[in-house]
């Protein structure tokens, strides 16, 4: 029987994801084949941390350029990702995984303040691990919070769900010669301004050695796919 090739992967999901068709906030049918996905992989032994936005609430950049103190737009859009990682915690549970929120501010009686060697612990114990709050600092995309959890837990693959199933050449919508990368270096994708991670994130990932997967939520079946090894979405490394 095939082995996943991950033991354990930070998976990031965007708010957007999370509301899918909808213009605001969560859409059950969406979370729910999402925490599928999850499930599936969870089943197979992958330990799994999560990483999620809150654009689907607020955005700290969107904030800012109505005219908000970007500090404070950026504490509220933390505060944004906390919620959806409770939703998220919710949506999992009810299916049948044992969750856990770590948090990067401190919101006592929400969840537990990230902790490395806790969140590895509770990784160890075959629960989903879901880190909310980005960085805990403003400026920081939750992307570069993604990178940041991915390495200090010690991820084999950082895996970020998106809409389009990989990295294009240019985008696939506004393009139709648009061709989808299988590999890329980092190097290669900070070069080309690819736009698929910010660079303070790509940077950090090339430093750790920490392998990049881009790949649709949205496909049944995908995450799987990328955790065993299979033709799926694209694949960045050093």
């Amino acid at each position: 029987m095939l082995q996943p090739l991950c033991k354990r992967i930070l998976l990031k999901l965007s708010g957007e994801a999370l509301m899918g068709p909808e213009t605001f906030g969560y859409h059950a049918e969406t979370m729910a084949g999402i925490v599928a996905q999850i499930k599936e992989v969870h089943e197979l032994g992958v330990e799994v941390g999560i990483v999620v936005g809150g654009g689907n609430l607020f955005r700290g950049a969107t904030g800012a350029l109505g005219g908000m103190n970007r500090a404070t737009a950026d504490s509220m859009g933390m505060l944004a990702t906390v919620m959806n990682a409770l939703a998220l915690k919710d949506a999992l549970e009810a299916a049948g995984l044992d969750a856990r929120v770590q948090t990067a501010v401190s919101i006592g009686h929400v969840g537990e303040l990230f902790e490395r060697d806790a969140a590895v612990r509770h990784l160890q114990a075959g629960c989903v691990v879901i880190f909310g709050g980005g960085t805990g600092n403003p400026f920081f995309t939750t992307d570069t919070a993604s990178a940041l959890r991915g390495a200090e837990i010690g991820a084999d693959l950082m895996l970020k769900a998106t809409k389009v199933d990989g990295v294009y050449t240019a985008d696939p919508k506004k393009d139709p010669k648009a061709t989808r990368f299988d590999t890329l270096s980092f190097d290669e994708a900070i070069a080309r301004n690819l736009g698929v991670l910010d660079t303070a994130a790509f940077a950090l990932c090339r430093e750790q050695k920490l392998p990049l997967a881009v790949f649709s939520i949205f496909k049944p079946g995908a995450l799987k796919r990328v955790v065993m090894g299979e033709n799926e979405g694209t694949r960045v490394t050093v």
